[in-house]
């Protein structure tokens, strides 16, 4: 046996384990998942997530006017935090990054805890400025997160529906936009998402955790599988439904979790961005030490201040001749 083909072999059985083991798993916690709702939410559990019961104060619903964007980037982000938009602007959300693919730019403000007329003034000459900048009038916290990514469905579903793929990506993210769109070339185009998958996430039931779900909130003993909220890519087609699954799905406050709840609805699965040999998730989690030629290899890596961000990003240029 010629030693290529003991290689293909070698991958064909390692491939095939992973495939055995992976159905296995789905199978075994299949029977812990909550069913599936059936019945509307009351209107008014329903209007604390629904779009429609918040108004916007800054929009851009032109942005995609005339367009069909490749990938439209939302990217949450806290009103006061324009230091992180500045900096995004200047690297991996810079227009015309790759060539012949547009990549519109959105980012997902709520309202500061505190009334602030010169952050408000502000906020208004930013939007007009760059017409980036997208606010409604929900309290912008950390557990009103699934009001925000609500917000941003709505927001793809009304005002970007030409577009093909839609990214939620936090502001403190490194994001490989080249590597992005190449790997998105030849997926699917509906019913499609796609980051770091979570399968075997427990509710947190101790009240001192920042995670906590009561069991009144949520009594099954496991969650269904669900995308690491740092970042995830959809198809489009995708924000309308997730919308209309959360008219059946109570919502709960971690963000990344009740998308994984609609998502379950909708019976739909997450895809695993990975590589097998090297065996690698394309969107990591980890904060890792910046290597040019590692982040030259991954789709999105986490962790980052502005600063950082930026030196890394003057250096990540010479990737693409280097690695």
């Amino acid at each position: 046996m010629t030693t290529s083909l003991k290689s293909r072999m070698l991958k064909f059985l390692v491939l095939a384990a992973l495939v055995a083991l992976t159905w296995y798993a789905f199978e075994k916690r299949s029977a812990s998942l909550p069913p599936k709702p059936h019945r509307l939410l009351p209107v008014e559990l329903y209007k604390i997530i629904s779009p429609l019961n918040y108004k916007y104060l800054l929009n851009q619903p032109d942005l995609c006017q005339n367009r069909k964007p490749f990938l439209v980037l939302l990217i949450p982000v806290t009103p006061q935090n324009s230091e992180a938009r500045i900096t995004i602007r200047k690297t991996w959300g810079q227009e015309n990054l790759v060539p012949n693919v547009d990549i519109a730019r959105v980012f997902v403000l709520g309202e500061p805890r505190e009334h602030d007329p010169k952050l408000e003034e502000d906020l208004q000459k930013e939007s007009v400025a760059y017409r980036d900048i997208v606010q409604m009038d929900f309290l912008d916290t950390y557990n009103n997160l699934t009001i925000k990514t609500m917000m941003i469905m709505n927001w793809v579903a009304s005002y970007c529906p030409s577009a093909q793929y839609a990214m939620k990506i936090d502001a403190d993210i490194f994001l490989n936009v080249p590597y992005l769109v190449k790997y998105l070339q030849n997926k699917a185009k509906h019913n499609y998402i796609t980051g770091s998958v979570i399968n075997d996430a427990h509710p947190r039931r101790h009240q001192d955790s920042k995670w906590y779900i009561s069991e009144e909130l949520y009594s099954a003993n496991m969650f269904p599988p669900y995308l690491a909220g740092a970042g995830y890519v959809f198809s489009v087609d995708l924000a309308k439904k997730i919308l209309l699954a959360s008219k059946f799905v109570r919502p709960i406050p971690i963000e990344d979790v009740y998308v994984g709840l609609c998502l379950h609805f909708l019976s739909i699965r997450p895809e695993f961005a990975w590589t097998l040999l090297p065996y690698r998730n394309l969107f990591e989690l980890r904060c890792l030490e910046y290597d040019r030629c590692t982040f030259a290899r991954l789709i999105i890596v986490t962790g980052f201040t502005s600063t950082k961000l930026m030196s890394m990003w003057t250096d990540f240029q010479n990737a693409a001749f280097s690695c």
